[in-house]
């Protein structure tokens, strides 16, 4: 039977298509010889036969250390062959990746392991020492990665290394199968707004997502993969190379001064470019790597003057998207869109609305937070794991509800605003910390920025902004300031400018507005009141 494109959009998709274990072992039986993994590191390729090989063995090596399907485990790992093959042998076995960020510590650390309910951890010897106590109380045990002294820890609960290298290649055998609606993960969010949720996800969903990119990469073309494994964005390169049988080019990080040369190395044809990535790698000179590249396809975000300036500069295409672990890429541009701050239109298959704080649907060009449900079932989280009270908020009325403030003009594009919580009220007015944002980094010589409310002595609060320096530059508050006062409202002047050498950031380059906030006005914050610069009689509060 031909199904028809809306058809096609309101169906699971069938198990071959999306389920990780049957993408490896068509990729081994149809294209074995074929590349799957090129490594910046001195890895060797690993080839669709090789990749199998490899999942096969530390599929049995885990089934020997007791691991069944269903049952979940903590990867506690930075990117890298070790990070790929555990993350697709658990899923080989039908078992669920619990990946998490090595920079996690302390309470937030302890809250994720307990939030897991895993039994078992297999993390780098060098986090070992960050494992706290209170985490033997649920785990059984613990599987060290890379070389290092271990003397000093429990043998009985640390096993080395060599309990993952299993020389058996036969197939280990599934209790059931695998189905479309089983998890392959849970993606702990990044924390940023309150503690990190578990994001449970389906093999329907992760199918839904990168079939869903703008770019498609085929057997000729190369993902760069070089955002991390416990996130969705470093995630879905390797998805969507399993399902379209194409390969990716795998860096441990993104490092400024080697990444032309590491894309030139790996061959990589494709790559997602962050805005702070853009900025980085438009501040370098240009050099023989660069003007070399092969990559010809940019998925950007947010879509900005930088982006596209980078885009243009290396002569490749671009698109631009909104997504979420949450979801799966339900706004998607086309080619070369040329409207900043756009993220293009609702893709098939999905419904959105844009919405007050009751659900009701606001009129175009008003902000209200972005909802989405969509004609598949399973496409999008299957809610927050062992957080009912925080998936039934997410969920209310049938829609998920995303927690970003989102506009549509009359044209049908939807614009990103800020994240309903890093919204600003100053004086009465809602203050949108990207807007401010964007304005700022109009101003020369600044590489980065971030806007955050702080506390007035009026009530509401101050908006305060945190700035990044390009090498080299001064950023003269006042300048600033005056350059500001002709560009944008007079509420969204900020009061407090405080600069930086790096601001704090993700391994997902999204910079921690939590830690700014918590800092709040520090010592060497720039303070225009103080410094005697008034905006205007309007900033005056009311009596």
């Amino acid at each position: 039977m031909t199904l028809n494109d809306a058809e096609r959009q309101s169906r699971v998709p069938h198990a071959d298509q999306c389920i990780i274990r049957r993408l490896i072992e068509r990729g081994a039986t149809e294209h074995p010889e074929r590349l799957f993994a090129r490594f910046a590191s001195c890895e060797p390729d690993w080839s669709y036969a090789e990749l199998r090989r490899r999942v096969v063995r530390t599929a049995n090596a885990l089934r020997h250390l007791g691991v069944g399907q269903g049952d979940r485990v903590l990867c506690w790992l930075p990117n890298g062959p070790d990070a790929l093959r555990l993350w697709l042998g658990l899923n080989y076995l039908g078992a669920v990746y619990v990946p998490l960020n090595p920079a996690f510590k302390g309470a937030v650390l302890e809250h994720v392991i307990r939030l897991s309910d895993a039994r078992l951890i297999i993390l780098h010897t060098s986090l070992a020492a960050s494992l706290p106590p209170t985490a033997r109380a649920t785990l059984m045990r613990a599987v060290l990665i890379g070389n290092s002294d271990n003397a000093t820890l429990d043998a009985n609960f640390f096993l080395p290394a060599n309990a993952l290298d299993g020389a058996e290649e036969t197939t280990p055998a599934l209790e059931n199968e695998i189905a479309p609606w089983d998890p392959p993960a849970i993606i702990f969010t990044s924390g940023t707004t309150g503690p990190s949720k578990g994001v449970l996800t389906s093999y329907a969903h992760l199918w839904a997502t990168v079939t869903h990119s703008p770019c498609q990469i085929g057997h000729e073309d190369r993902m760069l993969q070089y955002l991390p494994l416990f996130h969705i964005a470093g995630m879905a390169p390797v998805c969507q190379a399993l399902v379209n049988g194409g390969s990716i080019a795998v860096l441990e990080q993104f490092r400024t001064s080697t990444f032309w040369r590491d894309v030139l190395k790996t061959g990589a044809t494709d790559a997602s470019i962050m805005g702070t990535v853009a900025s980085f790698l438009l501040g370098l000179p240009r050099t023989e790597d660069e003007r070399n590249t092969p990559l010809r396809r940019l998925l950007v975000s947010p879509l900005t003057d930088e982006t596209r300036a980078l885009a243009e500069r290396i002569g490749a295409q671009y698109h631009t998207w909104f997504n979420m672990t949450e979801v799966s890429r339900p706004i998607i541009s086309g080619i070369n869109p040329t409207k900043n701050g756009t993220c293009g239109r609702p893709r098939a298959g999905v419904q959105v609305r844009i919405v007050d704080e009751h659900d009701c649907e606001v009129p175009a060009g008003t902000i209200g937070e972005l909802i989405v449900r969509t004609d598949a079932p399973w496409a999008m989280n299957s809610g927050y794991f062992n957080d009912p009270a925080a998936t039934a908020q997410a969920w209310r009325n049938g829609w998920f509800h995303t927690g970003d403030a989102f506009k549509v003009d009359p044209e049908g594009d939807y614009s990103f605003v800020d994240r309903i919580k890093d919204s600003i009220r100053r004086r009465g007015e809602n203050v949108s910390s990207f807007e401010v944002e964007r304005e700022v980094l109009t101003y020369p010589g600044i590489r980065a920025c971030a806007a955050v409310g702080v506390p007035s002595q009026y009530g509401d609060q101050d908006v305060l902004i945190v700035l990044e320096p390009q090498e080299g530059s001064a950023i003269d508050p006042n300048a600033l300031i005056e350059f500001l006062l002709a560009r944008t409202a007079h509420y969204m002047i900020p009061r407090y400018v405080r600069i930086l050498g790096a601001l704090p950031r993700t391994p997902t380059f999204r910079i921690r507005k939590n830690v700014l906030r918590d800092d709040g006005v520090t010592g060497d914050t720039w303070d225009r009141d103080a410094a005697g610069f008034s905006v205007r009689r309007h900033d005056v509060p009311k009596q």
